[in-house]
Order: structure tokens, then C-alpha cells, then sequence
């Protein structure tokens, strides 16, 4: 029950939230206006209540004064509307020049109670120890309290016919300490989530490096695993070409049958090499590496992979529909790949004894690759952002105009969908 009315609670906290956030973006842009409604709200709760009551204090009217029996000057209206205007108005410029305005009210304050007359509107001092605790240098700050503490000795003083000095001094340094601490306590909740938030800008600043970081580095080795192919493809178009050039006087349809081949071997060579241009278009240039001599696997290579996969303790059914023999090498590359980084995620983060069904599907110039676990799903898609797993299959789909999505299965498990385009690039002329 008791976690049922906190997440009740949650579209209110996140209302007063949001009512918050409009409320400092306000202030940021209009920031006088704050200011105005302080000295307005002092004007109308401490100052008018005064002057309503000017020259009534001991006609039995009911104020404070009167039941402890004040003794205190009747300045004029004039003098009292002066003194209130010189504890009120710096409350203006509080935030911006807190210790000028904490100064000038203090100043007004000493010499109010100098002349032994009392005014409500003394609660500006205060406001300017909490503003000056919450916006200004807190080297001054003890200079703030040493001149707070004298003006309440002061003040202590000229009540003690009605009360007692210790009670009073108790009185108004409590109150005192209390704006005190408010000013600093906010000025700590500030400063905690102003550290928070350059927190969460440098972590996001980081995860966006490590995420190009991670794709750049994926881009070449991409690029180094098609170069494999474009290389290949590139020798039988050397050796057709030389074997059509000997076969033209002895055997003409030998040469035709030749050129034919070289005709298809270089619209592939073609394709391939525009995908590659288009991943190292975007690339930086780096150290230039060798090719791998070994050939590059393809989806014969497949049920080896799941062998010993099945050997590290998963069981996987792996079946196949179309025809999936007819694609070419780069195509069965990024298969194996996403297959490869697929399977090895779901043994990383389901474990041992997890059922893997690994579909490849050729139909209408598609081809989607669907691998399904009935593992744990909660755990198993935490390698998107620990691993850039799926940044490195979505740069290999997107090669063939393709696209990878990685989610828990509505049955249970974990489930990742590959689909790829098989329309030729650069196709026959």
C-alpha cells in the first residue's frame, strides 16, 4: 500500500516540478520581478499595518505594544514613512548586492531603534541575513552576523522594561540563526544540484564519445572486412579478363562466356565499393592496416557458429527460408556478424541453458533475421549501452539499407530483429 500512494504521488510531484522549473526559468528572464513582489509583500503585511496605526498605540486598540505596555517615540508619519522606505527599498537590489542592501538596512535599523521607536517593517533585516547568507560572499558573512548580533543587543535593550534582556536576546538571535540557516541550507540544495546537473552534462558529453567512439571504430573494421571481398572480386575480373584475352582466337564463345562474367563479377565489385565508400565517407583517416588473409565467413559458416555456441551450453534451432545461398559475400558477411554479436549477447547476459531460436528469412528482396531467447529479459538489454552491441549491427544493417531492433519478446525472453535490403546498388546496365 505504501508504494501504491507513493507512485500516486508521482504526477503531482511532477506537476510541482514542472511549475517550479517555468517558475526559475521566469525569474532568470525577468528577475525584478521577484524582487518588486518581496518589497511589495513587506509593503502590505509590516509597513501599512504601521501606518494604519500611527498615533493609536496606547488607545487600548488591542497591538502588541499595548499589552506588554510598550514604552516607545511617536515619530511623525513623515519620519516613520522615511525609516520604512530605508528598511524596505534595498530589498530591491538584495540579490545583487546583498551586502549592500544587508548594510543599508542595518544602518536604518541602528538608527530607528536609536531613536527608540519600533516598526514592524524591521523584518526587512532579516530578509537581507537570509539573502546575504544565500547570494553573497560568504567571507562576509561573519562580518553580517557580528553587526546582526549588536543590533539585537540593541534591541534586547529597549524591550527590557516589558521582558526580560536574556528572553529577548534568545528571542531574536533564534530568529536570527533561523534565516541564517534557511540562506545557507538553499544556497547548499543549489550548489548540490548545479553539481549534479554539470554531472549529468559531462556523463551525457562522455556517452556520446564512447558512442561515435565505438562507431568509428566499427566503421573500419567494416571497411577492412569488405575490402577482403572488393580484393576478390577484383582478381577473378583480373583472371576472366587475361583468360578471355587467350581464348579469343582459339575459342570465341569461351571469351563472350568471359566477359559475361567479368560484366556481373564488376557490377558486385561495384556495389560493395560504393557501401564501403559510404562508411569511410564519414570515417577518419587512420593507421592503414593489412588485409586478414583468412576468408571472411559467410552463412555456411553459421552452423559452426552455433556449434560452438551450443558447446558453451545454449541450445539453438537454426533453420533457414529462401534462398539464402544465392546472396552475395558481403551480404553473408554482415549476416554471420549480426548473427555472431547476437548470439554472443544473449550467452553473455542469459547464460547457460538458454533456448535461442535463429531464423534467416529471403523473401521479396528482404532478408530479416530474427534470433529469440527465452532467457531473463531485464538483464539481457543492458549490453545495448555497455557493450555498443547494437550500435556496431545497426552500422553493419545500415550498409544494405538496413535496420536493427533489439527489445524483451511478448512471450518472454529477449528478441533481436535484423531486416536488410537486397536490391542491387549500382545494378546491371
Amino acid at each position: 500500500m505504501i508504494t501504491d500512494d507513493v507512485g500516486g504521488m508521482g504526477p503531482l510531484v511532477a506537476r510541482f516540478a514542472r511549475v517550479g522549473q517555468r517558475l526559475r526559468q521566469a525569474d532568470l528572464a525577468r528577475p525584478w520581478v521577484l524582487d518588486t513582489a518581496v518589497v511589495v509583500l513587506v509593503l502590505l503585511m509590516f509597513c501599512l499595518p504601521d501606518l494604519l496605526h500611527h498615533g493609536r498605540v496606547g488607545d487600548g486598540d488591542g497591538d502588541g505594544r499595548h499589552r506588554f505596555q510598550f514604552v516607545f517615540t511617536q515619530l511623525p508619519l513623515a519620519a516613520v514613512l522615511a525609516l520604512q522606505t530605508g528598511l524596505v527599498l534595498p530589498l530591491l537590489w538584495r540579490r545583487r548586492r546583498p551586502m549592500a542592501a544587508f548594510v543599508a538596512i542595518a544602518v536604518v535599523f541602528l538608527l530607528q531603534w536609536s531613536l527608540d521607536a519600533v516598526l514592524r517593517a524591521d523584518v526587512a533585516l532579516f530578509v537581507a541575513l537570509y539573502s546575504l547568507a544565500l547570494h553573497g560572499q560568504l567571507r562576509r558573512l561573519p562580518w553580517a552576523c557580528a553587526v546582526m548580533a549588536a543590533g539585537m543587543v540593541l534591541v534586547a535593550v529597549r524591550v527590557s522594561p516589558a521582558m526580560s534582556v536574556w528572553d529577548a536576546l534568545f528571542f531574536l538571535l533564534s530568529t536570527a540563526t533561523a534565516a541564517l540557516a534557511v540562506g545557507l541550507m538553499v544556497r547548499a540544495r543549489r550548489a548540490q544540484l548545479a553539481g549534479l546537473r554539470e554531472r549529468a552534462a559531462r556523463l551525457e558529453t562522455e556517452r556520446d564519445q564512447r558512442i561515435r567512439l565505438a562507431t568509428a571504430t566499427e566503421r573500419a573494421r567494416v571497411a577492412r572486412e569488405m575490402h577482403d571481398i572488393v580484393g576478390h572480386n577484383l582478381s577473378v575480373m583480373i583472371t576472366l579478363a587475361d583468360a578471355g584475352a587467350y581464348a579469343t582466337d582459339t575459342a570465341p564463345e569461351r571469351g563472350k562466356e568471359a566477359l559475361q562474367l567479368i560484366g556481373d563479377t564488376g557490377r558486385t565489385a561495384l556495389g560493395e565499393l560504393r557501401r564501403v565508400l559510404g562508411v569511410l565517407r564519414e570515417a577518419s583517416e587512420g593507421a592503414r592496416q593489412a588485409p586478414e588473409l583468412s576468408p571472411q565467413p559467410g552463412l555456411a559458416d553459421i552452423e559452426t557458429l552455433c556449434d560452438g555456441v551450443r558447446t558453451a551450453g545454449l541450445e539453438i534451432v537454426y533453420r533457414t527460408v529462401g534462398e539464402v545461398d544465392a546472396l552475395d559475400r558481403g551480404m553473408q558477411l554482415t549476416v554471420y556478424r549480426i548473427v555472431q554479436e547476437a548470439l554472443t549477447n544473449t550467452l553473455k547476459h542469459a547464460g547457460a541453458g538458454t533456448r535461442v531460436n535463429l531464423t534467416v528469412v529471403v523473401a521479396d528482396e528482404r532478408l530479416v533475421i530474427r534470433i529469440r531467447d527465452n532467457g531473463p529479459a531485464g538483464p539481457a538489454g543492458s549490453w545495448n549501452e555497455e557493450g555498443h552491441g547494437l550500435v556496431g549491427m545497426r552500422e553493419r544493417a545500415a550498409l544494405y539499407g538496413g535496420t536493427v531492433s533489439a527489445g524483451p519478446a511478448a512471450d518472454g525472453g529477449w528478441a533481436v530483429e535484423a531486416a536488410l535490403d537486397l536490391t542491387p546498388r549500382g545494378g546491371r546496365r
